[in-house]
């Protein structure tokens, strides 16, 4: 951008004699050119730059777009026959930095704004609007994009379209327009690009393509293709005013490296020299015309009479449309340029044909009655671009050097009158009656050949049915007299029977009488057996939950009765210390006896007392239960031995030993005390759990009504299922987001797994949701934990009941993570390890699917065996409402794109496929939808370069049953087949599978026929996207 710099102001005089005297020295041929480029200037300059926003009667103008967007901003919808024109300025060459070193670029741009502002000197500058502003910067690429690709677009529709490049020689029209790119794709220029597009876009088999390539020399038409045709004269069609070249050699291109090799002939053979200003100038205008040649997509509707219309409406339609890329060549100034000779001669001829097409862009800017297109052929070939049918593209291109400024200007402003002209455009469309032709000729022999052999097959028909009527007429005589003789038998019997018939009649009244009742009877009974069952289920239910409590309590009485024991273990072990003490004391009689004779009396005492204990001893080991009795006992004993112990201290020799005894006594006293007390407070604590045996009773009482009600609720929902089932039709589930399995499957299950249809009624959601808020209910009172460990329990009525209330909790996401932390899915995962319960197996694999929605819990899932546990229990059972839930347990496994390989190994895809084996639509649903889950996340991965590879679905067979399913009646589970092959098409790498296979086939008929235009778009863009199924569709379109 150029930009002021503070140095530049001491020279403003200097800069202004400079620009004056380089205006004096232009020749007399720059300044005609300049002259007619500018006869509007002063006009414009005194407006807004800015094109009005609306369009009138007498203006031709339209709404110059201020939004920024490639090429939908370049297109502005609002007129789009308006010539649209954009400015792409040329870096800075290494001449204009040496020559304007000390000056600052004349030309400003604001692509943001989509302006430029050009600079007369340091401290005045003009603004201008056009449609897009490219800097130096911008790529091949993007001005393409934006200016020719719309055009391409239309051509291809059916319009007639023009891409021109206009400028000063030497600021790169030819590097925009026909930059070959040989070294560098990112160069390639508008020609190039274009014809890339189209050649992409057409179909080789029933469209055409070809191309002129033409060259304006000095007022004359030559063939850059063939060099031998020059002066080849311009046809104009006096009716349609379409302007044509019978002399030029027209070259059908079969592909791009064929128009390649033409655009090098052409380049090859067209005019340029060395001038002061570009060593390369184009010394002549260089004309590229594609002509395009398609049938028509949709029915042609002409403005004919309706008997026209019914006769034509089967007729084949074709567009033709025509593509201009014009590369003019610069205009320049002699003095600048130094031509001489030859070169003078041309710059006159390139100036003159500038000039007239100038003078035409100012004739319809302004709306004029006459526009001199006859003054130049220039003009002549370019009628239908401006003012005329075709979409037409400007690019203007300018330098950024000072020097130049004339010319610049110039340039701008013919750029800006462009931008006022509006052309109508004009789909062009013919019947095509030589093709219609071939195929009437081909429908008459057809229809010869098979009226000649319906004639035969007549002819042999007659035959036969004169053959047969002989027979019949034979048969029928015998049938009659068979009939006759049967007629009259039959007459007989018939008289017979209506007189049974009435005897039975009789009878059967009877019997109806007796049986009606017999009926009211059986119905009175049926009542009264249904009211028993009930009571009786109920019954059975209780005595459960009461066998369930009263185990437990067992378990702790149980638990009682061994700490009963113990203690008396240790009486046990009190006695035997008695025992000792006995003998002990009989030893000490012994030696009493021996050495103290005299005292025998005592000793008899002490005998007496010790046998008198002894008996209490043995009293209280017999009667635990009655302590206080024996405390007594004791007390007495005590007293007695506390007395003849006092007597016995009166003798000095056997004071030591009683007083050990007492000793010892004492002790089995206070020991005895301790007994007492801890047999109080067990009898306490036995007291303690009879009561809280009492409220866990009335707990489970009040549980057991809450599971009845429950029960009569399910009941009344399961009968409102059957009605829905019956009035309500198929829904259209989606696919392509992993929706929750909960709202599939399991959110549909009752507090008992009554499943529930997704499109319920009203009364039917409040019932679900007081079911809902019912199991929340018990699950507060009785507490997660201790439903998760009810799971565990050994009876299997209790484990059912319980994992349904877990697969009700899983289905909501609030619960599940708290499922988790309290160890439900490891006692959801040993279920399936351990039981044999089909209704166990369902519903544990329900709840598993339910918990399988969460990214961490699959992750918990497969770290745990999940997957291998839910495929050893889909090869265990043919149950097909467990396969479903295990089918979508897996299916939501294969949502994650990192526990994909983990899968396969678990053997889960292969499990997943085997389901099918049941032949359930509903199994074979969730088959569908993991297939979907697991390419979708594939095919992702592929596309942001986390795998590479075959796909893993390859090697378990998934393709083959996919290409067998992809017509199955039921819609949801072919939406998810198509979408499955769409994303395994993505993979580069699984193209061999599929040709092989004949899934490609399918692809096709699924861009075609898929009842989902997303589907069928995905399709296509596989189609074109893959080059092996480019190649091989090709090669069976080949004859």
């Amino acid at each position: 951008m150029a930009t002021t710099s503070s140095g530049l102001k001491p020279a403003q005089k200097a800069e202004r004699q400079r620009i004056s005297q380089q205006q004096q020295g232009l020749s007399h041929g720059g300044n005609s050119l300049t002259r007619s480029l500018n006869n509007g200037q002063q006009s414009l300059r005194s407006k807004d730059t800015k094109p009005p926003t609306s369009s009138s009667s007498s203006s031709r103008r339209s709404v110059t777009p201020t939004y920024r967007s490639y090429s939908r901003d370049f297109d502005d919808g609002n007129d789009p026959g308006r010539v649209r024109v954009a400015v792409r300025l040329r870096p800075r060459n290494a001449e204009d930095l040496l020559l304007d070193a000390d000056f600052a670029d004349c030309v400003e741009l604001q692509p943001e704004l989509k302006r430029l502002k050009l600079r007369k000197n340091n401290w005045s500058s003009e603004s201008y609007k056009f449609d897009e502003v490219f800097t130096e910067t911008a790529s091949q690429k993007r001005v393409y994009e934006v200016v020719a690709k719309p055009v391409v677009e239309s051509v291809l529709s059916g319009y007639n379209g023009t891409v021109m490049a206009y400028g000063q020689t030497g600021t790169g029209k030819t590097f925009t327009l026909g930059r070959l790119g040989k070294d560098d794709q990112s160069e390639r220029g508008i020609m190039v690009r274009a014809l890339e597009d189209i050649v992409a876009n057409i179909s080789i088999a029933s469209d055409t393509m070809e191309v002129s390539y033409l060259q304006l020399y000095m007022e004359s038409i030559q063939d850059l293709l063939a060099p031998e045709k020059t002066n080849i004269p311009i046809n104009e069609d006096s009716k349609t005013g379409e302007v044509s070249l019978p002399g030029a050699l027209a070259v059908r291109i079969r592909d791009l490296d064929h128009f390649l090799e033409l655009l090098q002939i052409g380049e090859a053979n067209r005019h340029a020299a060395n001038t002061k200003l570009n060593t390369e100038s184009s010394r002549s205008h260089a004309i590229l015309m594609v002509s395009v040649r398609r049938s028509a997509p949709e029915k042609v509707e002409d403005d004919i009479s309706s008997r026209d219309k019914k006769t034509r409406s089967n007729l084949p339609v074709v567009r033709k449309s025509k593509l201009l890329i014009v590369d003019l060549a610069g205009s320049e100034r002699l003095g600048k340029s130094g031509s001489e000779g030859l070169l003078l001669e041309e710059a006159k001829f390139i100036n003159l044909s500038l000039t007239s097409l100038g003078k035409c862009i100012n004739a319809l800017a302004e709306n004029s009655p006459h526009i001199p297109t006859r003054d130049s052929k220039l003009t002549r070939l370019l009628r239908d671009s401006f003012g005329g049918s075709a979409r037409t593209s400007l690019i203007i291109t300018i330098g950024p050097s000072s020097r130049h400024h004339v010319e610049t200007s110039s340039t701008i402003m013919f750029g800006q009158r462009a931008m006022k002209i509006v052309n109508v455009v004009k789909l062009k469309e013919e019947f095509d009656y030589e093709s219609l032709c071939r195929k009437l000729e081909i429908q008459v022999d057809h229809l010869t050949a098979d009226l000649d052999r319906q004639q035969k097959l007549r002819e042999r028909d007659k035959y036969d049915l004169e053959k047969q009527l002989l027979e019949c007429q034979d048969s029928l005589y015998e049938t009659r007299k068979n009939l006759v003789s049967r007629s009259e038998f039959l007459e007989k019997e018939n008289t017979r029977l209506e007189l049974e018939m009435k005897d039975i009649l009789a009878e059967l009244n009877c019997q109806k009488d007796q049986n009606s009742l017999m009926q009211d009877r059986i119905a009175d009974l049926e009542i009264s057996l249904k009211q028993s069952k009930l009571h009786q289920l109920e019954n059975s239910r209780y005595q459960k939950v009461l066998a369930d409590t009263t185990q437990m309590y067992e378990k702790k009485i149980a638990e009682l009765i061994k700490q009963l024991e113990v203690e008396h273990a240790r009486s046990e072990s009190a006695e035997e210390q008695l025992d000792a003490m006995k003998k002990r004391s009989g030893d000490h009689q012994k030696l009493i006896q021996q050495h103290e004779m005299e005292n025998s009396k005592y000793q008899r005492a002490l005998a007496e007392t010790t046998q008198i204990y002894e008996m209490k001893l043995m009293e209280l080991t017999k009667q635990l239960e009655d302590e206080h009795t024996r405390f007594e006992a004791v007390q007495q004993q005590l007293d007695l031995a506390n007395k003849l112990l006092a007597d016995y201290q009166n003798s000095m020799q056997g004071q030591e030993e009683i007083s050990e005894l007492r000793l010892k006594l004492q002790e089995m006293h206070q020991l005895h005390e301790s007994t007492v007390n801890e047999l109080q407070s067990l009898i306490s604590e036995f007291k303690d759990r009879t009561q809280e045996k009492e409220t866990i009773s009335e707990e489970l009482y009040a549980v057991q009504e809450k599971l009845s009600a429950e029960e009569k609720r399910r009941k009344t929902i399961e009968q409102e299922l059957l009605k829905l089932k019956k009035s309500a039709p198929e829904g259209d589930k989606d696919f392509e987001d992993k929706k929750s399995y909960m709202k599939e499957n399991v959110r549909g299950t009752s507090a008992f797994g009554t499943s529930v249809n997704l499109n319920k009624s009203g009364p039917l959601r409040e019932t679900q949701s007081i079911q809902r808020a019912t199991i929340a209910k018990i699950c507060e009172e009785v507490g997660l934990q201790k439903i998760i460990q009810l799971l565990t329990s050994e009876d299997s009525d209790v484990q059912i009941h319980a994992v349904k209330v877990i697969a009700n909790l899983a289905a909501e996401d609030v619960n599940q993570e708290k499922i988790v932390e309290e160890g439900g899915l490891d006692a959801l995962l040993t279920m399936l390890r351990s039981s044999q319960n089909a209704t166990i197996l369902r519903v544990a694999s329900g709840a598993i699917a339910n918990l399988a929605m969460n990214e961490m819990n699959q992750g918990l899932i497969m770290s745990r065996g999940g997957a291998q546990l839910l495929a050893k229990t889909a090869s265990k059972t043919d149950d097909p409402q467990t396969l479903r839930m295990v089918a979508g347990a897996l299916a939501n496994l294969c949502g994650n794109e990192k526990l994909h390989t983990r899968l396969k190994e678990d053997r889960g895809i292969k499990a997943l496929l085997g389901m099918v084996r049941s032949g359930n639509s509903d199994v074979v649903a969730q088959v569908a939808r993991g297939m979907a889950n697991f390419a979708k996340c594939e095919s992702r991965a592929i596309v942001q370069v986390h795998r590479k590879g075959r796909s893993l679905l390859m090697e378990d067979g998934a393709l083959e049953w996919l290409i067998a399913n992809c017509s199955i009646a039921s819609a949801s589970t072919r939406r998810h087949v198509e979408l499955a092959l769409c994303h395994l098409a993505q993979n580069e790498d699984n193209a061999k599978d599929f040709t092989s296979s004949g899934a490609l086939q399918e692809l096709q008929r699924i861009s075609m026929e898929s009842s989902r235009e997303d589907i069928r778009n995905l399709a296509k863009k596989m189609l074109k996207s893959n080059t092996m199924f480019q190649g091989e569709m090709q090669m069976r379109l080949k004859p």
